[in-house]
């Protein structure tokens, strides 16, 4: 139906067709019904969005040794990413040189050289051709296997994860993160552990994922569990500039539930890291849940407007317990087994919730309605991403949003912080 309601043309790609997203807060609307059940609408986001944003691909030990090559689908494109003899991350597009015969179809090791399963040809993994069997029997004149290296594409890190951007003309990662690894760098994240992982399917469009994540609205009805441990007062902004939205729950409470508190904590927090949940989206598709004593990655792949796969990692400090990494090891550690109990509850919960919001997008298609300026301003900014995204011709052009400037009214949460972070401190002279 919603096919058959809309133009032919691409009308997301005009300014005009985000009037909702672009009014100020207390005017502003949801997004169209479209954005989240059009396949034509979806197809132009595949393009104009993750194929052109820095997308997270996995997390960065996922690639911690050379030889070691990770598939993963970017938009419509597959690319392969590993580390080089010399110890450099690298992504290449998984096409051969020769004819363009996919290289990889899953994560694997190879011994140094990746090979075209097709023709044979040879690439060290820094990208150069090195191996073109029996193609030099008739000799080709001019044919210089300098030319004919895989094709690069970008691929950089932050903390545990792995990024990649197919869009030579985007911000670099450090521009698009803004200030989130300083905000963040009490909690020395990069040497946190993967310590399980799992993937669930979800019957719905991934900006309701990420939306519903965002927002603490639906807390006390959906999560009526969670509601004592993050509780609604509890809840402030913990945004600066960059492409993401950011709120904490300071203090996260004990006093009926203590599963987010079961593991042990990382040493020399600062007062704030230590007693908060720190919650972020980063644009577009990365969810990040940040605990005193573990964190919750949770990535979001996209096949249909209706269809993510939510891949849910959890990483533990380097100090923590040493126990396998596996889902088997939760057996061992009691406290492990509660933290993770509760978080897919929690998500569940979430997934229920979601999938439900698909079939009334879907099946209902009703106008936008209008966002709660004290609980949804999180998703006005992601919304706005997604509009900058989808209009600009060059991401050159991008303007990645400022933060909170001192003063501003607090719409999250029922007053000053009580214990701000250290780098809201900064800014306020606190």
């Amino acid at each position: 139906m919603l096919d058959e309601r809309l133009p032919a043309v691409e009308p997301w790609i005009s300014d005009g067709w985000w009037a909702g997203t672009r009014a100020a807060l207390e005017a502003a609307t949801g997004l169209h019904p479209a954005a989240y059940a059009d396949d034509r609408y979806h197809r132009s986001e595949r393009r104009r969005v993750f194929e052109r944003a820095w997308v997270c691909v996995g997390l960065a030990a996922e690639v911690a040794t050379p030889g070691r090559l990770v598939v993963r689908q970017v938009g419509s494109r597959s690319i392969i990413i590993t580390i080089d003899g010399d110890g450099d991350l690298r992504a290449f597009f998984n096409a051969c040189r020769h004819r363009g015969t996919e290289l990889v179809d899953e994560d694997c090791t190879v011994a140094g050289t990746i090979r075209c399963p097709y023709h044979r040809w040879g690439y060290r993994l820094d990208g150069r051709l090195v191996a073109t069997p029996f193609f030099e029997e008739v000799p080709r004149p001019g044919f210089d296997r300098a030319d004919y290296g895989l094709v690069p594409v970008r691929v950089d890190t932050w903390g545990p994860l792995l990024f990649a951007c197919l869009d030579e003309a985007t911000p670099p990662l450090t521009t698009w993160l803004g200030d989130l690894p300083q905000r963040l760098a009490g909690y020395g994240l990069d040497r946190w552990r993967v310590r399980a992982s799992q993937t669930v399917p979800i019957r719905a469009n991934w900006k309701l994922i990420s939306e519903n994540y965002q927002e603490y609205y639906h807390l006390r009805w959906v999560h009526p569990e969670l509601a004592k441990v993050s509780r609604v007062d509890d809840h402030y902004r913990f945004q600066g500039p960059g492409m993401y939205c950011g709120q904490t729950t300071t203090p996260v409470s004990d006093e009926d539930r203590d599963d987010w508190l079961a593991l042990p904590a990382k040493a020399d927090l600062d007062p704030s890291d230590a007693c908060s949940g720190r919650f972020l989206a980063i644009f577009p598709n990365v969810l990040l849940s940040v605990l005193p004593s573990h964190a919750l990655v949770m990535r979001l792949d996209p096949s249909a407007p209706g269809h993510t796969s939510e891949t849910c990692t959890f990483l533990v400090p380097e100090d923590g317990p040493q126990l396998d990494g596996g889902l088997g090891a939760e057996a061992d550690d009691p406290a492990f087994t509660a933290t993770r109990t509760f978080w897919f509850e929690v998500n569940g919960q979430d997934i229920d919730i979601v999938e439900r919001g698909q079939r009334g997008l879907t099946a209902g298609a009703v106008p936008p309605g209008p966002l709660a300026p004290r609980f949804e301003e999180p998703l006005h900014r992601f919304h706005n991403m997604l509009a900058d995204c989808m209009t600009l011709d060059r991401m050159a052009d991008l303007t990645v949003p400022a933060g909170d400037p001192p003063g501003t009214v607090d719409r999250l949460g029922g007053g000053d912080n009580p214990v701000p972070p250290a780098i809201d401190r900064l800014v306020t002279g606190q």
